[in-house]
């Protein structure tokens, strides 16, 4: 079964990231305010990013990969700006 890693813009403007096999099924949950305590306490406010993976493993790997990133760096990924996160990624940013 196909798992995805998914970065959320929340309401108040921070993004998080997570993974699923379902994300209709997810988005649905953070939309009830069930999960997660960030979607939780904040709601989200859009769908940013997805990333496909074959299994659970590979997308909970990339998901704490991408959670340790920095802000710029995510949004770097979101963008698809390939040069500004290779710049990001040499100063560890």
């Amino acid at each position: 079964m196909s798992h995805l890693v998914y970065i959320l813009e929340m309401l108040t403007g921070h993004l998080y990231v997570g993974s699923t096999g379902d994300l209709k099924r997810r988005l649905m949950d953070h939309a009830k305010g069930f999960g997660d305590r960030t979607t939780r306490l904040g709601g989200y406010k859009r769908l940013l990013y997805t990333e496909f993976f074959p299994d659970r493993p590979s997308a909970l790997r990339r998901e704490l990969q991408l959670k340790g990133w920095s802000r710029a760096k995510k949004l770097a990924l979101i963008e698809g700006d390939r040069p500004r996160l290779h710049q990001l990624a040499k100063r560890g940013g």
